[in-house]
């Protein structure tokens, strides 16, 4: 990803000051120009709610006024895009949680929805959520509707529960199933960019009610498009590594009768940075097809002298009656920035359907530089 400076630095700041001094005669903006200056140290995030701030102190006054100057300026320049629309929205909603009338709030999640195609609105709407829930979801049941993919995808993005970079809204995951229309309207929706926020929006539902994900999963499997085992999948994406039986169950992964010899390791002992080789058979002794979800359990110790897992896939089959699979892997135990090792007792095991087996055992040894 890109750094901060190059998504909102100090010229972004600048072409947001221009833009919307051009579209008001009656002020001089000052806050908004000189903002840019103080943005160099700080995170992305900072820096949006930076020109937030700088935004509202330019414009006091009421919700009408900031709410006008942010019309023209998107109406009459194609320029009124890109990074600069996340400080705008957050603006804009902050002003019009603040006056809290009901003009104030319909018309703030109408301009939402108007400036989304410029970047998204999905981190401003959380305040409406937050402020009033069921004016905001009212709207974004609307936008399911919406022609432009854009806006139905901000009906999906901007009530996940545990959004990226967004604010918390606790009553979302309080109540799971309020959202659950939202996804309904859009599953089958002709959009990959819509159907991808689906998918992660289930996934976050799945933290808070496995039992609601698997059944609507279930629903939307019984009138599917193309489109739908793709979306069912990645949204039951963390319930599968989790080896939740009712999630597997939904993809047709059920108890078999298998035999199962391993996973058993190459070497007891490795060295820092190397990798670790196992190797497993699996058979299936049943008199029926054996369809398989098969993924592997890494525990690794950690500081405290803990085991922690982590799963990771690894294949899914069909196997006939009699029929034998051969797994041979290597993982790798080189450092990378997302995880941390620590030297000492490891183990690895596999997991079949959601069940796992018995743990091979080996030892990462300790760095020479340590």
């Amino acid at each position: 990803m890109p750094f901060a400076d190059q998504l909102i630095g100090p010229d972004v700041a600048e072409q947001l000051a221009l833009q919307m001094q051009a579209v008001v005669s009656d002020r001089c903006l000052e806050h908004l120009p000189a903002v840019r200056e103080t943005l160099v140290p700080l995170s992305l995030r900072e820096r949006s709610d930076a020109l937030r701030d700088a935004l509202l102190a330019d414009f006091p006054d009421d919700y009408a006024r900031l709410a006008a100057a942010i019309r023209r300026a998107s109406e009459h320049s194609e320029s009124f895009t890109g990074w600069m629309i996340w400080p705008v929205t957050s603006a804009l909603a902050s002003k019009a949680v603040q006056e809290n009338t009901a003009e104030s709030l319909d018309d703030a999640l109408t301009l939402l929805a108007l400036l989304t195609p410029k970047l998204t609105a999905e981190f401003a709407i959380r305040q409406l959520l937050n402020h009033d829930l069921e004016r905001a979801l009212s709207f974004a049941h609307r936008w399911t509707q919406s022609p432009d993919e854009h806006v139905r995808r901000l009906a999906s993005e901007g009530t996940r529960p545990y959004l990226p970079w967004a604010v918390w809204v606790p009553q979302l995951s309080l109540a799971p199933a309020k959202t659950i229309p939202i996804l309904n309207a859009l599953y089958r929706d002709e959009s990959e960019y819509v159907r991808r926020s689906v998918a992660n929006h289930l996934n976050d539902l799945s933290r808070e009610s496995a039992s609601l994900v698997v059944q609507t999963a279930q629903r939307w499997l019984e009138n599917p498009t193309d489109t739908t085992l793709w979306v069912v999948k990645h949204g039951l994406r963390t319930l599968l590594k989790r080896g939740n039986p009712e999630a597997l169950a939904v993809l047709g992964f059920v108890p078999a009768t298998l035999d199962i010899n391993g996973p058993s390791v190459t070497n007891e002992q490795i060295a820092w940075s190397s990798s670790i080789d196992f190797v497993a058979k699996i058979k299936n002794t049943g008199t029926e097809p054996a369809r398989l979800a098969i993924d592997y359990i890494v525990n690794h110790q950690k500081a405290n002298g803990l085991a922690t897992p982590k799963v990771f896939k690894l294949t899914t089959r069909t196997l006939a009656p009699g029929e034998q699979l051969d797994i041979a892997r290597t993982h790798s135990f080189r450092p990378i920035t997302t995880r941390r090792y620590y030297p000492g007792s490891h183990s690895i095991a596999l997991q079949i359907n959601g069940v796992p087996t018995e743990a091979a055992v080996f030892e990462l040894l300790p760095d020479s530089e340590l």
